[in-house]
């Protein structure tokens, strides 16, 4: 007799992604953005993206999107680098869109090109990028992908920190295509937050003995809890 065959767990793509930039790519400090702007958090989509599962799952959040969207695509890019996994994450996700690269100069040697991969003139693509703050990246693969010849479709960020002007900088280097993210870093910073509420520290007061000694050894005590204990005999 056979036993029962156990039902696969349902995941969300989408949650688990997101729970994955906030365990991996966010961090709280002092940081200097490429912007020249403070922050006092960056995130670094790559270590999420480059890692084995993030790369499934960006993949899977971004065919899901497009889809979703009804864009029909036949390939999808970005500036270099931080859009290369992305675009691979996508083309090997969806079996089906080709993935190039913009160079963020010519090249200076062999054909000069600066569109690498797919190179369809007139075909329709999507644009990606990680993360969005001023938006510069991003506009360039946009004006470089119609400068070869590409019909922009849509443009996507993984994540947007809804600052320095980036949305609208974007939306008008993509008008009439739509900008879309699929985070924010409002998103992203309350999942971090809320995977550290239960691990942060818990400083507990030093309880102090009064008029007490030592237990073990009759030297003045330091602590009474949970015994009455000198520096030396401390539990």
């Amino acid at each position: 007799m056979h036993s029962p065959r156990a039902i696969p767990k349902q995941t969300d793509p989408r949650r688990d992604l997101l729970s994955l930039l906030a365990h991996k790519s966010f961090r709280l400090g002092s940081f200097k953005l490429s912007s020249g702007a403070s922050s006092d958090y960056y995130i670094d989509c790559r270590t999420t993206t480059l890692d084995a599962k993030g790369s499934h799952l960006t993949g899977e959040v971004f065919f899901d999107e497009i889809r979703h969207r009804g864009w029909k695509p036949e390939a999808i890019g970005g500036l270099t680098m931080g859009a290369d996994p992305i675009v691979v994450a996508v083309a090997v996700v969806s079996g089906s869109l080709h993935g190039f690269l913009v160079r963020k100069a010519e090249k200076q040697h062999g054909t000069g090109q600066r569109i690498e991969g797919f190179q369809d003139t007139g075909a329709r693509v999507v644009i990606v990028d990680d993360v969005c703050t001023t938006g510069a990246s991003t506009v360039q693969a946009i004006e470089a992908a119609r400068e070869f010849g590409f019909e922009i479709a849509g443009v996507m960020c993984l994540v947007e920190r809804e600052e320095a002007n980036g949305r609208p900088n974007v939306e008008k280097a993509a008008a009439p295509a739509p900008f879309v993210s699929v985070f924010t870093a409002r998103d992203v910073r309350a999942e971090h937050m809320m995977q550290n509420e239960d691990t942060a520290p818990v400083i507990v007061p030093p309880v102090f003995a009064a008029a007490a000694t030592c237990e073990l050894c009759g030297r003045p005590a330091v602590t009474n809890f949970p015994r009455h204990r000198c520096e030396a005999h401390r539990i």
